[in-house]
């Protein structure tokens, strides 16, 4: 493989070359900068270069379906949570069974998240989380309680070491892993609203992004977790919804059916125009922990409405990735909408963060069942369930990073590669963090791995 070229110094740039070293710095470009970016380009070209007879499966045996897939950040452990209250581990390079956490918990295992290289937690059915330590799986580190319903995922913030929740209750807790002893973890209700599906958390953690049943997504700008456990007030930015164009108008009816007040959990009464209008302007943008209400727009979707089931965002923080299902439940598709920062150019005028750049449309097979999709590492793929397998997806067919390739108008994903080797429905796939590899998960519970052979 050849060297990578050093990136042109400003000196030696002119004219436009000035400008393209200048853009190529601020995105984290150039050897200095980024050093495994080739690494992640010799990776994309052998992700395309899988073949479905390159699949393992691993022994799950009858656990139920696959709801979660996780690898450890150094990728030395796949976790996979089950319907059938377990938790299985493996070794992902030798594909061997390294334990079976058999009563994790009392009800279907949803979500399973890394703390670093050995805690990790899992969220259930059940309503509880749970943390665990890989040196000592015998046994749980706690068991948290706090949520009403289902719990759903699980997000971490390394920086403050929160741990965030959401569930099928409507709220978002945060826990602080600081304190945390056998009997629990301190907690506090961080917000709520209503149809909750799916949370998220920024790779710098400085937005909350949150999909709904109801089609609308909310973001909290400007994050700021342990501010919020004291203050919990949030301004309320107007709401609007995304186009794949420039030119957006505000919808004035999202705020009061997409969220009530996270201080009040109401959701009557119209937003007030004089008070939005005055949260949007104060310091010339958004405020601490303000709230920004979106009806991100779907293809085919825009009279009948939308059900946002899975929630994803680029490694780098510049896009999200969005799986939504007509209400009929008869079509669906995978969507990825650019993060457009800054104020709006009028105090006065909406603001809008997100705009729609590529989408694909995809098997409508396993209705009623969440499909969880990701990003590969470096943000150039993405691996989405279809049917009995799973699609890599690419922004163009040289699977180009996502700045290079952003079209004027939205534009199709491009399928890079499609692997079948189950016999039921894909519910979830995950990349490897460090490998070549994929995992995917199925209704009947199987687990596959992709990775190319040399």
């Amino acid at each position: 493989m050849e060297a990578p070229l050093p990136a042109a110094s400003p000196k030696a740039a002119g004219g436009g070359g000035l400008f393209r070293w200048l853009r190529g710095r601020c995105l984290g470009r150039g050897a200095a900068v980024d050093p495994a970016r080739d690494i992640f380009r010799a990776m994309t070209g052998l992700y395309s270069s899988i073949q479905p007879a390159d699949s393992v499966y691993l022994s799950t045996r009858t656990h139920g379906a696959v709801f979660n897939l996780e690898y450890s950040p150094d990728g030395s452990v796949l976790t996979v949570a089950c319907e059938q209250t377990e938790v299985l581990l493996f070794d992902p390079i030798s594909s061997k069974h390294i334990k079976t956490l058999s009563e994790a918990h009392e009800d279907c295992v949803n979500n399973i998240r890394f703390l670093d290289n050995r805690l990790f937690a899992t969220c259930s059915d059940d309503t509880t989380i749970a943390l665990w330590d890989l040196r000592k799986l015998n046994t749980k580190v706690c068991t948290l309680h706090g949520h009403t319903s289902w719990v759903k995922n699980i997000e971490y913030d390394t920086n403050t070491r929160l741990l965030v929740t959401s569930g099928f209750d409507g709220n978002v807790i945060i826990w602080d892993t600081n304190r945390c002893t056998e009997d629990g973890c301190p907690h506090k209700k961080f917000f709520h609203t209503r149809f909750l599906m799916r949370m998220r958390l920024t790779p710098d953690c400085s937005k909350m992004l949150i999909s709904t049943s109801s089609g609308y997504l909310l973001i909290l700008h400007d994050l700021d977790l342990n501010k919020s456990l004291e203050v919990g007030s949030y301004p309320i930015l107007r709401a609007r919804r995304t186009t794949s164009g420039s030119d957006t108008t505000s919808t004035s009816s999202s705020g009061p059916r997409a969220v009530g007040s996270p201080c009040h959990q109401n959701d009557s009464g119209p937003l007030s125009e004089k008070h939005v209008s005055r949260s949007s302007q104060r310091e010339g943008g958004s405020p601490r922990n303000s709230l920004e209400v979106l009806t991100p727009e779907v293809p085919g979707e825009r009279d009948r409405g939308n059900c946002i089931t899975s929630l994803q965002l680029h490694p780098k923080g510049w896009a999200t990735l969005l799986r939504c299902s007509s209400n009929t439940d008869d079509q669906e598709w995978t969507c990825v909408y650019e993060f457009q920062e800054g104020a709006p150019v009028r105090p006065v005028s909406p603001r809008c963060s997100l705009r729609l750049t590529h989408c694909i449309e995809e098997a409508n097979v396993g209705r009623g069942y969440i499909k969880e999709l990701c990003f590969s590492p470096d943000g150039r793929m993405i691996s989405s369930p279809h049917g009995y397998g799973i699609r890599l997806l690419g922004f163009d067919t040289q699977c180009s990073e996502l700045v290079d390739c952003l079209p004027k108008e939205a534009g199709p994903l491009q399928e890079i590669r499609s692997l079948y080797s189950h016999n039921d429905v894909v519910l979830t796939t995950k990349f490897s963090p460090t490998h070549c590899q994929i995992a995917s998960g199925c209704l009947s519970g199987r687990v596959s791995l992709y990775q190319p052979k040399f």
